[in-house]
């Protein structure tokens, strides 16, 4: 029996018919390749006509499969850096836990979120924790079907 989709993406295919290949006033450009070695790397970036604002972003990811870790690395044109540590079915089958974490060098801030999510049968459960100073804020949606 398929999982049900997460929350987010329900309706994404209708989204996309207005948000994907319908850019008027930008060009976009999206390359993406894979080493012999299993990294993957993605280079996009956009160019927005009427701001005259370029865009870029590099993301190389680094799967170790017989552990079950996803190691993924971002950087921006407005010079963010990210990381993402993934953990998938080894806890349980079906649960996946990532530490999701951003640093802006230029102005020192710095975010951290723990995600969750849990597919099974009928079941796909996320749960979000943004690790905040003032409190963290947490995150939640199931679907059933």
């Amino acid at each position: 029996m398929p999982n049900p989709p997460c929350y987010a993406d329900l309706g994404k295919n209708c989204r996309d018919i207005f948000n994907k290949g319908y850019h008027f006033g930008l060009v976009k450009l999206d390359c993406k390749t894979k080493t012999r070695s299993g990294v993957e790397f993605n280079v996009n970036g956009s160019s927005n006509h009427d701001t005259g604002k370029v865009l870029g972003a590099l993301e190389s990811k680094y799967k170790f499969k017989e552990f079950g870790v996803t190691f993924t690395e971002k950087w921006n044109t407005e010079n963010t850096l990210g990381t993402e540590l993934a953990v998938e079915d080894q806890l349980c089958k079906g649960f996946k836990l990532a530490l999701d974490t951003t640093f802006a060098p230029h102005t020192g801030k710095k975010t951290a979120r723990v995600r969750s999510a849990y597919k099974m049968d009928f079941l796909h459960m996320n749960t979000d924790v943004d690790l905040d100073l003032a409190g963290p804020v947490i995150h939640g949606a199931a679907v059933l079907g």
